[in-house]
C-alpha cells in the first residue's frame, strides 16, 4: 500500500525514506549567505572600542554596528573579552614586523645603533595609524591598553610585554652602561610619547592650524626627540681622570744638571 501511494506520486522510495535533516540555527545560515560577516564583526568592536572605550560597549551594539545577527557574535567571538583579544591576535603581524625590524638594527649594529632601535620602535606604529584600515587598531592600542584593567593586562602580558622586553634587552646593547631598569624606564617613557602622538587632537589647535594630528611626516622629530631623551637620560658615565705620574718620576724629569 506505501509503494503503491509513493509510486502514484512518482517520489523515488529512497527520497521519501531519507531522514529529516537537522535545523540549523540562525548563525550557521547567516555564516553561509555572508562569510564577510566574521571580519565585520571585528572591524565594529575594533571601531567601537577605539571611540568609545571597551566597557562602555556592548555586544548588542556590535552586532549593529556590524550589521549581523546577536547570536552571530557569540558564535563567532565567544564573550566580549574574547573579541577583544581576537583583534589583538588579528593584528599580530604588526609586533612581528617590529620585532623584525628590530632584529635587523641590532644584527648591523655600528654607532647609530640607538638611532635605529627608536626608528623600529616608532616608524611601524605610525605607518599603521595613517593607514585606512590600521587607524581605529592605533587608537585602540593608545586608549586602552594604559588603563589597568583585567581586559588589558592579559593583551599586555600576552602580546605587548615580549616585544617591550626585547626592545629593553636592545637597549642595553646600545647603552651597555645602563641598567636594565633605567632602560625599563626609557622604554616606558618613549612609548609614552609615541602613544599621546597616536591619539593627541590638540596639537592642532596648540599649532594655530599649522600642525596636524598625527601627521606621519612628524616622525623624524618623533624619533630625534625620543632617542635624544634617551641619551640625556641615560648619558654614559664620565670617564675617569687620566692617572697622573709618579711623585718620583716628576722629579727626575724636572731636576737639572748644573754645569
Amino acid at each position: 500500500m506505501f509503494k503503491f501511494f509513493v509510486r502514484s506520486f512518482n517520489i523515488p522510495v529512497e527520497t521519501r525514506l531519507r531522514p529529516a535533516r537537522t535545523p540549523r540555527s540562525p548563525a550557521d545560515r547567516e555564516s553561509d549567505a555572508r562569510p564577510d560577516r566574521r571580519q565585520a564583526i571585528l572591524l565594529a568592536a575594533e571601531k567601537l572600542f577605539a571611540q568609545n572605550g571597551y566597557h562602555a560597549v556592548s555586544i548588542r551594539q556590535i552586532a549593529i554596528e556590524a550589521e549581523v545577527p546577536l547570536a552571530l557574535v557569540a558564535y563567532y567571538y565567544g564573550q566580549k573579552h574574547e573579541l577583544f583579544e581576537a583583534i589583538f591576535e588579528h593584528w599580530r603581524p604588526t609586533i612581528d614586523e617590529r620585532l623584525t625590524r628590530l632584529q635587523a638594527a641590532v644584527d648591523d649594529g655600528g654607532p647609530d645603533l640607538l638611532n635605529h632601535i627608536v626608528e623600529a620602535f616608532v616608524q611601524p606604529v605610525l605607518r599603521i595609524r595613517a593607514s585606512a584600515e590600521g587607524e581605529f587598531y592605533a587608537l585602540l592600542v593608545a586608549r586602552e591598553l594604559g588603563y589597568a584593567s583585567p581586559e588589558a593586562d592579559r593583551v599586555l602580558r600576552r602580546h605587548f610585554d615580549p616585544l617591550a622586553h626585547a626592545f629593553i634587552d636592545a637597549l642595553r646593547l646600545a647603552l651597555p652602561h645602563a641598567s636594565v631598569g633605567a632602560c625599563a624606564w626609557a622604554y616606558q617613557f618613549a612609548l609614552g610619547a609615541l602613544l599621546h602622538h597616536l591619539s593627541d587632537q590638540r596639537v592642532q589647535r596648540l599649532s594655530l592650524g599649522a600642525n596636524t594630528p598625527n601627521d606621519v611626516s612628524s616622525h623624524p622629530m618623533l624619533v630625534r626627540f625620543i632617542e635624544g631623551g634617551i641619551r640625556a637620560a641615560l648619558p654614559p658615565p664620565p670617564a675617569p681622570p687620566a692617572a697622573s705620574a709618579p711623585v718620583s718620576s716628576r722629579r727626575r724629569s724636572t731636576h737639572r744638571r748644573q754645569p
